[in-house]
């Protein structure tokens, strides 16, 4: 992650790091909101929150997944079960958020996995 993506996020998203994995990818605008009334079931489409922020992690999360063996892993994964490219990659944007918010809760460094 860069500085450009990390400054953003301390600026726009002063949250990160107190709040757990579920809030903050609401405040990102990374949860999917459903669109269900009655006995309809609608679709789920990601949207709300803050725009900024969506917008710096889905580029961070395009980077990650063609530099970093982790985040490269899950997004094969996901397309390969049959999701379209911009929805693995924002999933991998939220997956990417979640790994941050719990590095700054816990004030550690990313350390590459080799996936399994």
């Amino acid at each position: 992650m860069g500085t450009i993506v990390a400054a953003t996020l301390m600026a726009e998203l002063p949250e990160i790091g107190t709040t757990d994995r579920r809030k903050i990818a609401a405040l990102a605008g990374l949860a999917p909101i459903a669109r269900d009334s009655g006995q309809r079931n609608g679709r789920r489409v990601i949207g709300g929150g803050r725009a900024t922020v969506r917008t710096v992690l889905y580029l961070a999360a395009l980077h990650a997944s063609r530099h970093s063996a982790t985040f490269r892993a899950f997004r094969q994964k996901l397309q390969e079960a049959g999701k379209p490219v911009k929805a693995a990659l924002t999933a991998t944007a939220r997956k990417l958020l979640s790994v941050l918010n719990s590095m700054v809760a816990d004030g550690t460094y990313f350390r590459e996995v080799q996936p399994t």
